[in-house]
């Protein structure tokens, strides 16, 4: 019975490092994930300012919108601008910019709540709350030379801003 035992646990054994063995199949396996790898680390990504001049352009929809009372283009745009700060959490975590995008916040929500309340006044008031924090996000990040404003003129001549009725 004993040298049954012993001849069990050495097939037991034998099984369990034959298992752990790399097989070609498994080198295959590793040599495509490490492949896997290395391309998603080389796939393109855009750049912090790429996000930031998209920022910007959502950023000078939205004052338009709001100061025609397009509520729901207004809406649309204020949203663009968290989600492109989400992305930049998420692309760029590892810059100091991105740990500071926090700051925006009360803003947006201010920005939210105008566009909620269809209120012009308080539009206007979060729009300069919202442009001046951004200018606070750029100087606290060493990026004081962008300064950001209230836009004279339209972003693009090919959008209406006024709402349809």
């Amino acid at each position: 019975m004993e040298d049954r035992y012993k001849s069990f646990m050495a097939v037991v054994i034998i099984g369990l490092f034959s298992s752990c063995a790399t097989s070609p199949e498994v080198d295959e396996l590793n040599e495509k994930m490490e492949t896997l790898q290395q391309q998603v680390a080389d796939s393109y990504k855009p750049g912090f300012g790429e996000f930031m001049s998209i920022v910007q352009v959502h950023h000078e929809k939205l004052w338009f919108a709001g100061t025609n009372a397009n509520w729901p283009l207004a809406d649309f745009e204020v949203h663009e601008i968290e989600e492109i700060f989400e992305d930049l959490k998420q692309f760029h975590a590892e810059r100091k910019e991105s740990e500071l995008l926090g700051m925006m916040d009360p803003a947006l929500d201010s920005m939210d709540a105008a566009i909620g309340q269809q209120d012009t006044a308080m539009f206007r008031a979060s729009y300069l709350l919202l442009t001046n924090t951004c200018n606070s996000c750029h100087i606290a990040t060493e990026h004081g030379f962008v300064v950001i404003k209230t836009p004279d003129t339209p972003p693009f001549s090919g959008q209406v801003f006024l709402p349809e009725n």
